[in-house]
């Protein structure tokens, strides 16, 4: 993913300390996800990811984990954040 991508995507490098306010920094039609293991990273992407399978399989994961409940108070993916990458990289392609 080039940088410009990268800054498109990439909202914030955590979420950790965020003010609820954050959530009104997403653009139309994107959603913010946070991404992570231990830490959590904000993520901001097209709606239309959601559809392809591949981001599908993110949120099996989400699923799994969470249920309907996110800590973050936003979609939280528990996977790794180069695995995040690889998967939106393959979507930008």
């Amino acid at each position: 993913m080039g940088f410009l991508s990268n800054q498109i995507f990439r909202q914030s490098l955590s979420a950790a300390g965020k003010s609820s306010s954050s959530s009104f920094d997403v653009p139309k039609g994107c959603v913010a996800v946070y991404v992570g293991e231990a830490e959590k990273k904000r993520f901001v992407v097209p709606i239309s990811y959601l559809n392809q399978p591949s981001f599908q399989d993110l949120l099996s994961l989400a699923e799994e984990e969470f249920g309907f409940y996110h800590p973050m108070g936003g979609l939280t993916i528990p996977c790794g954040e180069d695995t995040f990458n690889d998967v939106i990289s393959s979507l930008n392609r």
